[in-house]
């Protein structure tokens, strides 16, 4: 390889890495948090929805709960104005724990495809999923897993 051409394959690698972590800054990691189981369901402080990025605070789309006494994880999904979805992170095609990409959730075993209020987007589910609902009360969510919204 020449001088030259060695000079223009380098400079447009640097260009795509650039670009690229500029893409992948803007990703954050899911938050996990546990919660704390309640008779009628559990909790999470409403801080586990914000983080601080380049020294500002800004609200995370979604949080992810796990605890020990629950079979499967819940996504927790911010919607704004105060308003939030609680889905159970099971498939209902044949019972694969989901996977959380933005407002999509999707099965790794089949390819279903469910929004961010559990609805289905894509087969071979047939069925919703199982959502809760949510309610903040002072400087906590409550999701209500007695019932199904």
């Amino acid at each position: 390889m020449n001088r030259k051409t060695f000079i223009k394959t380098s400079c447009l690698a640097c260009t795509s890495l650039g670009f690229m972590s500029s893409i992948l800054e803007g990703c954050a990691p899911p938050k996990y948090t546990t919660g704390t189981l309640q008779e009628n369901g559990i909790t999470i402080p409403l801080k586990e929805f914000t983080r601080q990025k380049k020294g500002q605070t800004v609200t995370r789309e979604y949080v992810i709960v796990r605890h020990d006494e629950l079979q499967f994880p819940i996504c927790v999904y911010h919607l704004g104005n105060g308003s939030y979805s609680a889905v159970l992170m099971r498939c209902s095609h044949q019972g694969a724990e989901l996977q959380v990409s933005g407002d999509r959730l999707s099965c790794p075993a089949h390819g279903s495809e469910f929004d961010n209020h559990g609805k289905i987007l894509q087969s071979p589910a047939s069925e919703d999923l199982r959502t809760f609902p949510v309610s903040a009360i002072n400087d906590q969510l409550f999701i209500d897993l007695r019932k199904t919204t």
